[in-house]
């Protein structure tokens, strides 16, 4: 199977499948140097573990990651760094009546015709279990652009009809740490609560919901990103559109850009008190013609209602016949909450590549770099 590694000067394959008997990720390309250890990726792995609320699947996995490979007394070592975590409570009976069934909304009819064979347990390796590798790389990214000054910070920013407040997503009025005490991953108390009178009904209708997270990345420099077909926004449209369930990505303004004309779509360029170039507003997202501008990115990834769903639904097995499907097994109602984090660990992968590949591209940089 090809396409299980992204990344170019940090690149990340992830491996394993919902029922097998472990997953992970392989981070290749990290530089040395830097503390890690099992106790900074966990609170990352807690964010996407199931079982955690009533609007998750039950499914109990502590997701308890062991560092394989590439630490050493405590520190990185420019090795390749493997990331291992294991499945404890799979129940691939649930998934009998699937064998030879493909679900709707699922990937079972694709995979078929791509292979000729699939593995019908949970979903095998196109289950959202698979990002569990994806956020334990995601983690060692995020610490140390973390110590580089560099914040990623991904939210709810709706489920279904339900969206937060303005005020709450603005770079002044967003509170990072309520989002990690909500059910929904809101960093809004009142639409939280909204959001969970929705989706209760969405489970007692026997369906599922959707939403939007969005993801603000401060302290990223102006010139990181490539000018071409490695545009930044690019590369981050890519590696978040790479997440299951995921159907669309915003930068800046987005879809609305098509709406406004030029003089409301342009952000004024200013001189900061320090002497610095800023703008005056950030329909942009930070980016412009691929490349960072200095102020904060700001991206949005558009979820689909989680297929698995309680109710009959109309298909066909794979010898040809029309039948109808009742699904049994764990599954999330919304996927959105937990998606959160796995959006947030594809971004801070991106933005990590993205700045290790820009230290290359100034001759003066670099001559500076070789006399210190």
């Amino acid at each position: 199977m090809a396409g299980s590694t992204y990344g170019t000067a940090i690149r990340v394959t992830t491996f394993g499948e919902s029922h097998g008997p472990a997953l992970g990720a392989v981070l290749d390309g990290f530089p040395a140097g830097m503390a890690l250890s099992e106790a900074d990726i966990q609170p990352y792995m807690d964010r996407r573990k199931p079982g955690q609320s009533a609007i998750t699947t039950p499914r109990k996995e502590a997701d308890e990651v062991r560092i394989l490979s590439g630490v050493f007394e405590g520190r990185t070592t420019g090795t390749p760094i493997a990331l291992l975590l294991e499945n404890t409570s799979q129940r691939s009976a649930d998934y009998s009546n699937v064998a030879h069934t493909y679900r709707p909304g699922h990937a079972d009819y694709t995979y078929d015709m791509k292979y000729g064979f699939r593995d019908y347990r949970g979903g095998g390796r196109s289950s959202g279990r698979e990002t569990a590798g994806r956020v334990a790389a995601g983690a060692v990214c995020a610490k140390l652009l973390s110590e580089m000054g560099i914040t990623v910070t991904a939210y709810t920013r709706s489920i279904g009809p339900v969206e937060i407040s303005p005020d709450k997503r603005s770079p002044e009025g967003l509170d990072p740490e309520l989002r990690l005490r909500t059910m929904t991953g809101m960093p809004d108390e009142e639409a939280d609560a909204r959001a969970q009178e929705f989706l209760k009904k969405c489970m007692e209708e026997k369906t599922s919901a959707g939403g939007v997270i969005e993801c603000r990345i401060s302290g990223v420099p102006a010139g990181i990103g490539e000018p071409v077909f490695d545009k930044l926004d690019a590369e981050l449209a890519k590696a978040v559109m790479s997440i299951g369930a995921v159907k669309a990505v915003e930068i800046g303004d987005g879809c609305e850009a098509a709406g406004l004309q030029g003089q409301e779509d342009n952000d004024a360029f200013r001189i900061a008190a320090d002497g610095s170039v800023c703008k005056k507003t950030n329909h942009a997202g930070g980016i412009l013609g691929g490349i960072s501008d200095g102020s904060d990115i700001l991206l949005r990834a558009s979820i689909k209602p989680t297929p698995s769903i309680f109710r009959p639904q109309e298909t066909v097995t794979d010898q040809g016949e029309e039948t109808e499907l009742i699904l049994a097994g764990r599954h999330d109602p919304v996927i959105v909450p937990r998606a959160v984090v796995v959006v947030e660990s594809m971004c801070a992968i991106t933005i990590l590549d993205a700045m290790i590949r820009g230290v290359g591209a100034r001759a003066d940089q670099l001559i500076s770099f070789n006399r210190r």
